[in-house]
């Protein structure tokens, strides 16, 4: 009996997804809860396993295509036995593939991504050799940068330049030039932000943060602390607790406008933007006030290992009241982010440097942050804002401050 696969539901407000890799060829056997297919929609990835226990008879739709919620996308013979049984594809399974063997571009091959398949081109190194940490055994650009630097994968043949199969492949444009289509997350992000500018009066305030402080106690506690709790003592954690204090002080900031209303949060859910195998993601840390330090440095590596994974969930990703963006770690010294609607404030952490200021009269060298606020001005006003940055400041500048709230 023939049993159609459906995409299923991944979220309230997600309507389509597209298809990125499947994971079991036709005529392979699955058991149930097996994963099908990997589905990438505009906030995440997930996999769509298999409703019963057979023989997949029929991919419905290929690698590239857009499928909508609740679509046939498989057809499984419930309780059939493969003629040959054919396992899905696993990350480095077997031996390294010869250079003949990589020339027949398998099922997981076809869905490498662009820039997976040039890096490994140019290397000369076989996808067998490379362990994936994507979703469903996926290789990521990260990965093969891993292997090539020293990583524990098997040494593989080079590998033959092999044709583009997959519909998502860039399209060459002579030697110099190459069309990829964009991904389902680049395109809502690109959305997003167009969105943000046009719906709201965005207005950017900075101020300056001597870190000595900060960096002080950090270097005084850091191993007492990683003993005690097994997790690293990071400075997110000092910024975190530095926004909650300010947005206490300024309310506002941590509202939203829903038409006319005003909506007040009295709960503090920060999100903190982080780089994933998919591109920048903001997961949110539930209740960041209500944490310790230690709590709040668990919370956000448990998020960011997920989103290293590709296995944020929906919930991990929505409901945030503020964001914490830290440009910094890729060496931004200024720069003006950008609202996540529908929250009205977002703080742009930068690189720390060592600069002259003045300190009592005399000229000193401190390691000193730029930090900004962007802000909707429809909500926010100009004094509130730089007030908040200011708490932000004195928080930091003087972390007893973030201990005994004041």
């Amino acid at each position: 009996m023939s049993t159609d696969v459906k995409v299923p539901q991944v979220g309230e407000s997600i309507t389509e997804a597209v298809v990125v890799e499947w994971l079991v060829p036709v005529g392979g056997a699955v058991a149930l809860d097996q994963d099908l297919v990997v589905l990438e929609t505009d906030k995440i990835t997930v996999n769509a396993p298999s409703p019963v226990a057979g023989v997949l008879t029929e991919h419905v739709v290929k690698v590239g295509d857009t499928v909508e919620i609740g679509a046939v996308f498989a057809r499984i013979t419930a309780g059939a036995v493969a003629a040959t049984p054919t396992p899905a594809p696993t990350p480095a399974a077997s031996a390294p593939a010869t250079a003949a063997a990589v020339t027949h571009t398998t099922q997981s091959d076809e869905a490498l991504l662009p820039a997976v398949r040039r890096l490994l081109e140019e290397n000369g190194l076989a996808s067998s050799a490379v362990t994936g940490t994507g979703p469903g055994g996926r290789i990521l650009k990260e990965d093969v940068l891993r292997t090539l630097a020293g990583g524990k994968a098997p040494a593989a043949a080079p590998a033959a330049k092999a044709t583009p199969a997959a519909p998502a492949a860039p399209v060459v444009q002579g030697e110099r030039e190459e069309i990829v289509p964009m991904t389902r997350l680049r395109q809502t992000i690109a959305r997003r932000l167009v969105e943000a500018q046009q719906s709201a009066a965005i207005l950017t305030t900075f101020n300056e943060v001597d870190m000595s402080a900060v960096m002080s106690m950090r270097a005084r506690y850091r191993d007492a602390f990683e003993k005690t709790h097994k997790i690293k003592l990071g400075f997110m954690s000092f910024f975190a607790k530095a926004v909650v204090e300010a947005l206490k002080a300024y309310p506002s900031v941590n509202a939203e406008l829903s038409g006319n209303n005003i909506i007040y949060k009295h709960h503090y859910d920060i999100g903190v933007a982080v780089g994933g195998g998919k591109g920048l993601v903001v997961p949110v840390v539930r209740d960041a006030d209500q944490l310790s330090f230690a709590g709040f440095e668990k919370a956000l590596s448990g998020l960011a290992e997920k989103a290293r994974n590709n296995t944020l969930s929906m919930s991990d990703l929505q409901g945030g009241t503020f964001t914490i963006s830290n440009g910094g770690v890729y060496g931004s010294l200024l720069s003006t982010p950008i609202l996540n609607p529908p929250q009205s404030g977002i703080l742009g952490l930068h690189k720390t440097q060592d600069r002259p200021v003045a300190i009592d009269g005399k000229v000193e060298i401190r390691p000193m942050m730029y930090v900004a606020l962007s802000y909707d001005h429809r909500l926010i006003d100009g004094r509130e804002a730089v007030g908040f940055l200011v708490k932000i400041k004195e928080c930091l500048e003087d972390p007893a401050r973030i201990l005994i709230e004041v």
